[in-house]
């Protein structure tokens, strides 16, 4: 019988910062099927909430920047990374995230979750995909990405027709949860040395 202490930690990056983002949205969306999810507990990091300098010089204000943040990813046995695609890759904002943290990364899966035009984002995540192998995560391998995402979405932020972003979704947190109990069991046997 499984316990809460059984329960994995899932950090939700919200990747964009910029002004007038459609982030939210899709974020919204995302959080409902993570925390739709029996034995997961769910942390939000959202990079338009931090405020990060990019000079990677231990400031005070990087100090204060962290110090709600690091614990999130810290404590996470598993990410999922929503991000935008600008520019045909991700955010700098989702980078510096990123690169303030190392060890909090190693060893755990990250699923990504893109949205943008008619790409959907896709080679926002493929960019992902060989930063997170640097820093000695997994990536799965299904995501879900949003085409044209503003028009996928009513008024109300509600997805207009749900169910292949919604059974995209259950693929790739499914695998996120295979991974992430994996994983975590291979580092209480053994601390990862990468």
């Amino acid at each position: 019988m499984k316990t809460a202490t059984d329960a994995l930690h899932v950090t939700v990056v919200v990747g964009s910062n910029r002004h007038g983002r459609f982030g939210p949205v899709v974020a919204r969306w995302l959080l409902d099927r993570v925390r739709g999810r029996d034995g997961l507990t769910v942390d939000v990091v959202d990079v338009a909430d931090l405020d990060l300098p990019t000079t990677m010089e231990p400031t005070d204000r990087a100090t204060a920047a962290l110090a709600d943040v690091t614990p999130k990813l810290d404590r996470a046995d598993a990410f999922v990374v929503l991000t935008p695609e600008y520019n045909h890759s991700f955010p700098a904002g989702l980078k510096n995230l990123i690169d303030w943290h190392f060890g909090e990364w190693q060893a755990k899966p990250v699923a990504l979750v893109t949205y943008g035009g008619l790409a959907g984002g896709l080679r926002a995540a493929e960019h992902l995909r060989q930063v997170f192998a640097e820093l000695h995560a997994v990536t799965v391998r299904d995501t879900v990405s949003f085409h044209n995402a503003g028009a996928a979405f009513d008024d109300e932020g509600r997805l207009k027709d749900p169910a292949g972003p919604d059974a995209a979704a259950k693929t790739m947190l499914d695998q996120l949860v295979w991974w992430a109990t994996a994983l975590r069991e291979a580092r209480r046997r053994r601390p990862y040395g990468g």
